[in-house]
C-alpha cells in the first residue's frame, strides 16, 4: 500500500518552498514537451470523441430510433448520462466558490481543476438536450425574445425550459469564475515563454501588471463571482430535479428529490475531482502541493455526502411503505427485486457501502484506497440516475404496457464520446494552464511561515 506522508504540522504544503520553487515546480508540466503516456492517452480519449462525434451525427440524421427506446420506457441513456454529467459538474463550484467564501485554505490545490472540470462535465450534459431536439440547428427557438413567429411562445412553467436558462447561466458564471482566477497566472507564464505562447499568454493576461490595485481587484471579482456562483450550485440541480419532482409517475413525484439531487451531485462531483487529481498529482509530481490533508479532507466530504445519500435512499422506501400508495411501494419494490435488482444493489453497494471505509484514518490516507473507491462512487452515481430513469417508467400501471429498456451500441458509444469529450479537453487543459493556482499555493506558504513564526515566538 502507498500510504500518504504526513508531516508533524500538518502542512497544506509542507516544506515551504521559496516563491520560485512554486512557481518552477507547478510551471514545469507546461514547459516541458508531452511525454510518451500523453500522447497515448490524448490518442485514445479524442479516438472515443470522434466516434462519439460520429454517432450524434448518425442519431440526428437517422432519428432517435436508433436508441434502444419504446412506448414504456421514453427516457434511456440520454437523460441518465445528462443528470450525471450535470451532478459531476457540481463539484468545481462547490469547492471553488464556497469554500472560498469561507476562506477555507485546503481549496487552494484542487480548486483549479475542479473549475476545470466544471466546465467540461456542463459541456458533456449540454449535448443530449441537443439531441433530443432532433434538429439541434433550431436552438434558439428555446429563448424568450420577439420574434415573427406570434403564438409560438417557450412554455416557462416547464421544467425543461428552466433547465436551459439555470445550466446556461452556471455555465457562463463558471466560464468567468475560472477565467478570472487564471489572469494572474497567464501573466506569470508570460513572462516566463518566448515567441508564440508569450503573444498568446500576453493576450489571456489582460495586461496584468501586478499592482496592488490591480490584485485588490482581482480579489473583489473573485468574490463577487464566488457569491454568484455558490448559489448556483443549490439552484441548477434542485431545476433538474424538477424535471421528474414535477411529474406524477411513481417513483418520481416526491419532495425529497431537490435536496437529495443536490447532495448527490456534491457526491458524485468530489468523487471525479478526487480521481482526476490522484492521476495529475502522480503523473506531474505534485505530492508537495495536492498533499495528504487534501485528499483526507475530499474522503471526509465523500464519507458525509454518502451518509447522505445512502439517508435519502432509506427516507424513500419509508415515504413509500408509509404513504399507503400502492404504486409508489411497487416501484421500490420493483427497484430492489425487479428485473432491474443487480443494479439497484450495486448502486448501493457503491453509495452506502464503499465510502464507509473512510471511517478510518488510515483508508482517508492511503492513495489508492481512495482512488478506487472514488471510482466505485462515479459507477454508483451513474447507476443511480439510471434506477431512477428506467426502473420508473419500465413498468406502467397496466402489465400490457410493461417493457424492458436495453440500450443500443449507439447510445453506448454516444455515451463513450461524451467520456471522450471530458478527458480530452482535461489532457488539452493540463498542458496550457496550471493546475494549480501560483498566487494561492504562494499565500498559502507565506501564511505558514507568518504561522510558524508566531508560534516560534510565541
Amino acid at each position: 500500500m502507498i500510504a500518504i506522508a504526513t508531516t508533524a504540522e500538518e502542512q497544506l504544503i509542507p516544506g515551504n518552498p521559496s516563491y520560485g520553487e512554486i512557481t518552477a515546480e507547478i510551471a514545469r508540466p507546461l514547459e516541458r514537451k508531452p511525454g510518451r503516456s500523453w500522447w497515448i492517452a490524448i490518442t485514445i480519449t479524442s479516438s472515443l470523441l470522434a466516434l462519439g462525434a460520429g454517432l450524434i451525427i448518425y442519431t440526428i440524421m437517422t432519428g432517435i430510433g436508433t436508441w434502444g427506446l419504446n412506448r414504456t420506457v421514453g427516457w434511456g441513456w440520454a437523460i441518465t448520462n445528462f443528470v450525471f454529467w450535470i451532478g459531476i459538474g457540481h463539484a468545481g463550484t462547490l469547492i471553488s466558490a464556497i469554500l472560498l467564501l469561507f476562506r477555507q485554505r485546503w481549496r487552494t490545490s484542487i480548486a483549479r481543476a475542479a473549475e476545470a472540470m466544471t466546465i467540461f462535465a456542463v459541456m458533456c450534459a449540454g449535448l443530449f438536450p441537443l439531441i433530443h431536439m432532433g434538429r439541434p440547428w433550431l436552438l434558439f427557438w428555446f429563448f424568450p425574445y420577439p420574434n415573427s413567429r406570434g403564438s409560438l411562445w417557450v412554455n416557462f412553467r416547464s421544467p425543461l425550459m428552466w433547465d436551459m436558462f439555470a445550466i446556461s447561466t452556471y455555465l457562463i458564471v463558471s466560464l468567468l469564475f475560472w477565467y478570472v482566477g487564471l489572469i494572474p497566472d497567464f501573466a506569470t507564464l508570460r513572462d516566463r515563454t518566448r515567441g508564440f505562447k508569450r503573444r498568446v499568454y500576453g493576450f489571456l493576461s489582460l495586461g496584468w501588471d501586478g499592482s496592488s490595485r490591480t490584485w485588490q481587484r482581482h480579489e473583489r471579482a473573485c468574490m463577487m463571482l464566488a457569491g454568484l456562483a455558490a448559489p448556483l450550485v443549490v439552484s441548477v440541480h434542485t431545476i433538474v430535479s424538477f424535471d421528474f419532482a414535477t411529474s406524477v409517475i411513481p417513483g418520481w413525484h416526491t419532495t425529497i428529490f431537490p435536496p437529495y439531487f443536490v447532495a448527490g451531485a456534491v457526491f458524485s462531483g468530489f468523487a471525479m475531482v478526487s480521481t482526476l487529481l490522484i492521476i495529475t498529482r502522480k503523473v506531474f509530481a505534485l505530492e508537495r502541493y495536492i498533499t495528504g490533508r487534501h485528499l483526507e479532507n475530499m474522503a471526509k466530504v465523500l464519507l458525509t455526502t454518502g451518509m447522505i445519500v445512502g439517508c435519502a435512499y432509506g427516507t424513500e422506501f419509508f415515504v413509500a411503505w408509509y404513504s399507503g400508495n400502492a404504486y409508489e411501494r411497487f416501484t421500490f419494490l420493483n427497484r430492489a427485486f425487479g428485473p432491474y435488482a443487480p443494479f439497484y444493489w450495486m448502486m448501493v453497494f457503491c453509495n452506502v457501502i464503499v465510502p464507509q471505509i473512510f471511517w478510518f484514518k488510515w483508508a482517508r490516507r492511503t492513495v489508492p484506497v481512495i482512488f478506487v473507491a472514488s471510482i466505485f462512487v462515479n459507477i454508483g452515481m451513474w447507476l443511480e440516475r439510471f434506477n431512477i430513469v428506467v426502473t420508473s417508467l419500465h413498468r406502467d400501471y397496466l402489465p400490457s404496457s410493461w417493457s424492458y429498456y436495453t440500450p443500443t451500441m449507439v447510445e453506448v458509444g454516444i455515451f463513450a464520446g461524451t467520456m471522450g469529450l471530458f478527458f480530452t479537453c482535461y489532457l488539452l487543459f493540463v498542458r496550457v494552464a496550471p493546475v494549480i493556482a501560483f498566487h494561492e499555493a504562494k499565500h498559502t506558504v507565506s501564511e505558514q511561515m507568518a504561522g510558524h513564526e508566531v508560534g516560534s515566538h510565541g
